[in-house]
């Protein structure tokens, strides 16, 4: 299945004429912007380490320095990249849909902050920041300025003296409530769903397209391969999203309401 000029074009007049629009984004706009997923970054040594090594509460407490150190690996790596073209046309959804007055909701799975360096102001993290910290036992927000100077590793909180961790979402950890709450409700009012390079196989993040399928919405999904959700999605534009979304932005602005 790829895309055509005909399935660009249906894209861009459902995204123009929508009342309501909600994008959900996944790790392929991130690696298109060079940040490996999960396990691509489990590299040298840490190929040596699970995901329930690194990326657990159990395995935080146990070797909490390991922990620390494969994030800030991760971090460094971040840190050297930017928001590629895709990152970009969502913010000139963002800025057209908003213009007009209509609701708009970026959801991402992502932790890398690049929707925020790109422009979006509407995000919500289902999985946290990796440049947020918080302590481990009581969830104390820890801003970075509160440690920088500590030469412990990993830094202790200033309230109540446990580790502190990334606030992210770990594997076994229940996504924050507040913030899915929110993408739940986006989903289920949106008239117009954009699913961008997300696999459609981590739940509860993936009931979110669903749910806005469910409910009407007319979901259009960019991603280079097709995924778990393509079956149940409106119109699938296969190709990466930095060359897609432009694309779609181009053609969307001859059909804004």
């Amino acid at each position: 299945m790829t895309a055509t000029g005909n399935d660009i074009e249906r894209a861009a007049k459902m995204l123009g004429q929508s009342k309501s629009m909600t994008v959900f984004t996944g790790a392929g706009i991130s690696k298109e912007s060079g940040i490996p997923t999960f396990r691509d970054a489990q590299e040298g040594l840490w190929a040596n380490y699970s995901p329930e090594d690194l990326a657990t509460p159990q395995g935080f407490r146990k070797n909490p320095r390991t922990v620390w150190e494969w994030y800030d690996f991760r971090r460094n790596k971040v840190w050297t990249v930017k928001p590629n073209p895709g990152h970009y046309a969502i913010v000139d959804i963002e800025d057209r849909v908003t213009a007009a007055g209509y609701p708009f909701t970026l959801i991402t799975q992502n932790i890398d902050n690049l929707h925020q360096e790109a422009g979006s102001s509407r995000v919500l993290e289902l999985h946290g920041n990796i440049f947020r910290y918080k302590c481990l036992d009581s969830n104390h927000p820890a801003p970075f300025d509160d440690f920088k100077d500590s030469t412990d590793v990993p830094p202790r909180c200033k309230r109540c003296n446990s580790y502190i961790r990334p606030d992210v979402v770990w594997f076994g950890e229940m996504l924050p409530e507040p913030i899915l709450t929110a993408a739940f409700e986006a989903a289920g009012e949106t008239e117009v769903m954009l699913v961008v390079g997300t696999s459609g196989i981590v739940h509860p993040a993936a009931s979110i397209p669903i749910l806005a399928h469910r409910n009407g919405a007319c979901v259009i999904e960019v991603n280079p391969e097709e995924s778990a959700l393509t079956p149940m999605v409106d119109i699938f534009l296969k190709g990466p999203s930095g060359i897609m979304l432009p694309e779609l932005v181009r053609a969307m602005m001859a059909h804004i309401a």
